[in-house]
């Protein structure tokens, strides 16, 4: 089937030769990693939890607290450690989340057309008319602030997004002589789409979910900032930088080094995701030097 040819026309070894040569790409992917490692591992040997509330009170940073402290003697650095846990975590959730219903909300409305392709995506252009944090900060209030419910508010409102996208690859796919084939022998609409479709939209998704990433991460930071996202006791990026916004001039270490870190992370899935676009394009090639 040529469905299949079309997959090894772009081999997996091209593709990650066409990523390394993106070395913007490749030294975030080496950043984001080793951020991730240290959020989830360093957690486990680090003398304080993000919890512990310790005799230094409004330290700023030393050996032994390397962000410093608040006012109420948390260690900054085992709360940014949290943080960056939880908005990864709901920065994940909203990308798988967001990626599955869309590419298969994307994928129907492409694959079958007329009234049903109408019907979705008259559906998605109601949602990509929603303000993302109006309607969010609204729904998350209501949720109390629970990380996973935040994310599927989110997720609610990132999905038409993707359809978009996949809606548009499927409607191209969906006239090659493959599909006339697999038509031909038998094969039912949810098998065409399930095994030809569906894997020709790979690449267009992989790139967008990516950029979604950095988009939950600071949607999350702006929901938390405005008292909507994450609520104390548990600790994100946004909510740290919002519960110290008021002490930049006397305890700026805490609003720079969760701020950093929403810089870094953002910035580092983004040029993943350039590279992710670069390696997947059939129309690349060309190596970056």
């Amino acid at each position: 089937m040529r469905g299949t040819q079309l997959q090894r026309r772009r081999p997996p070894r091209r593709l990650v030769r066409r990523f390394l040569a993106h070395r913007p790409a490749v030294a975030s992917l080496v950043v984001l990693t080793i951020v991730v490692v240290a959020a989830f591992a360093v957690p486990l040997v680090w003398q304080y939890s993000y919890a512990d509330i310790t005799p230094d009170s409004s330290v700023p940073p030393s050996l032994d607290h390397p962000f410093g402290t608040d006012n109420l003697g948390h260690d900054a650095f085992a709360q940014v450690l949290r943080g960056i846990q939880r908005s990864l975590e709901i920065s994940v959730l909203v990308a798988l989340v967001s990626g599955l219903v869309g590419t298969v909300w994307g994928s129907l409305a492409g694959y079958y057309g007329g009234r049903v392709d109408s019907l979705l995506m008259r559906t998605c252009d109601l949602v990509l008319t929603l303000p993302l944090l109006a309607v969010a900060a609204v729904l998350a209030n209501a949720t109390s602030g629970s990380w996973w419910l935040v994310a599927l508010v989110l997720s609610a409102l990132s999905w038409a997004l993707i359809a978009r996208v996949v809606r548009g690859v499927v409607l191209s796919v969906r006239e090659k002589e493959f599909i006339e084939a697999a038509r031909a022998l038998g094969s039912t609409d949810l098998r065409i789409i399930a095994t030809h479709v569906v894997p020709n939209v790979v690449g267009p998704v992989t790139v967008t979910v990516t950029i979604l990433l950095s988009t939950a991460i600071l949607a999350e930071t702006a929901l938390s900032y405005l008292g909507f996202g994450v609520q104390a006791p548990d600790v994100s990026l946004g909510l740290l930088v919002s519960a110290s916004s008021t002490a930049v001039s006397t305890r700026p270490w805490l609003f720079y080094f969760p701020g950093l870190f929403i810089i870094v992370i953002a910035l580092a899935v983004n040029f993943i995701g350039d590279g992710l676009r670069e390696a997947l394009d059939p129309k690349q090639n060309r190596v970056r030097r």
